[in-house]
């Protein structure tokens, strides 16, 4: 791999600007079986959504595909936190990738207790899922509520001193509001942006395809409003030098480009991995080649170089 990928992140050295995002490869293993892998092309995994508790999550259909994308309601099915603390962290290769950790509470208190949790172990960083718009409680309200947002960052800040990822909804009125609350609380980064929400219907039976009803839309689909979103929260984010993962239909190495420049710093790869397994190789390739075209030594000099057109 060149090394004009190298990237730093929250203090973090990656092998490449290439996250694999949280819900698509588990916890690590069913990405690392598959023949050809290599966690050098990955600068992190973010593992699987992990709550206080077990959760068995949501009633059958939980996925479906739909044009350019698929919509999900898992619902969050995990072990709980003692479990992947104790069963899951420790099998983990560290040797060439970090992990970070993705967390969701039903309640404020429930953020602090599971942020506090992982915090005594060697996770290289802690997720905030405060928009996972599958789960009946939580999610939704506290990612769509800018002061609500605020109060979970705060809590999961005062017990942790790893880095803070906050996973940014797009189903809210202004993302940027929320994006500078979330930075007022201690987040060390913004993750933008978490799925859309949406609905497939049975015209048979009439009724939602999905057993939850709704789910989160992903995939190609949604590149278009990821791409207007990082650029929105960048806005407000460079101020501060709060790095972004801009996520949100990433299948080829140019749509990675388009993420870094319109403010990105790092980008997770997700709903493409379903069909293509071994897409971060692509990526990576292609980033590499823009940066020699182009003369740049390192991603960091062409995050947020958009320049927009004069309107008259």
């Amino acid at each position: 791999m060149h090394n004009n990928l190298k990237t730093q992140f929250c203090n973090l050295s990656l092998n490449s600007p290439i996250i694999l995002l949280s819900g698509c490869v588990g916890f690590g293993k069913e990405y690392t079986r598959i023949e050809g892998f290599s966690n050098k092309d990955v600068g992190a995994v973010c593992l699987k959504g992990t709550t206080l508790e077990p959760r068995l999550g949501n009633t059958l259909h939980r996925v479906y595909e739909t044009p350019e994308g698929m919509i999900n309601a898992i619902g969050l099915q995990n072990p709980g936190s003692n479990v992947v603390i104790n069963e899951i962290l420790p099998t983990l290769d560290k040797s060439e990738t970090r992990f970070i950790i993705n967390i969701s509470g039903s309640s404020v208190a429930e953020y602090g207790e599971i942020t506090k949790l992982f915090d005594d172990t060697d996770i290289d960083g802690i997720e905030i899922n405060i928009s996972c718009p599958n789960v009946k409680e939580g999610g939704v309200a506290f990612g769509n509520d800018p002061d609500m947002s605020y109060r979970v960052v705060d809590i999961c800040r005062k017990n942790t001193s790893k880095p803070i990822i906050t996973k940014l909804s797009p189903n809210q009125s202004d993302i940027a509001v929320s994006a500078q609350r979330c930075i007022d609380a201690g987040t060390d980064a913004l993750a933008v942006i978490n799925t859309l929400m949406g609905m497939v219907i049975d015209t048979k039976t009439r009724k939602p395809i999905i057993g939850n009803n709704q789910g989160g839309l992903s995939g190609a689909a949604i590149k278009p409003v990821a791409l207007l979103k990082v650029h929105q929260v960048y806005q407000v984010s460079k101020q501060y030098n709060v790095p972004i993962i801009g996520q949100g239909g990433i299948i080829s190495a140019n749509d990675a480009l388009e993420f870094i420049i319109a403010g990105a710093s790092a980008v997770g790869v997700g709903t493409a991995l379903f069909y293509d397994p071994l897409v971060c190789h692509k990526i990576n390739n292609g980033i590499s080649q823009y940066l020699i075209d182009n003369n740049l030594d390192t991603i960091n000099e062409l995050v947020g170089t958009l320049e927009l057109n004069t309107i008259y």
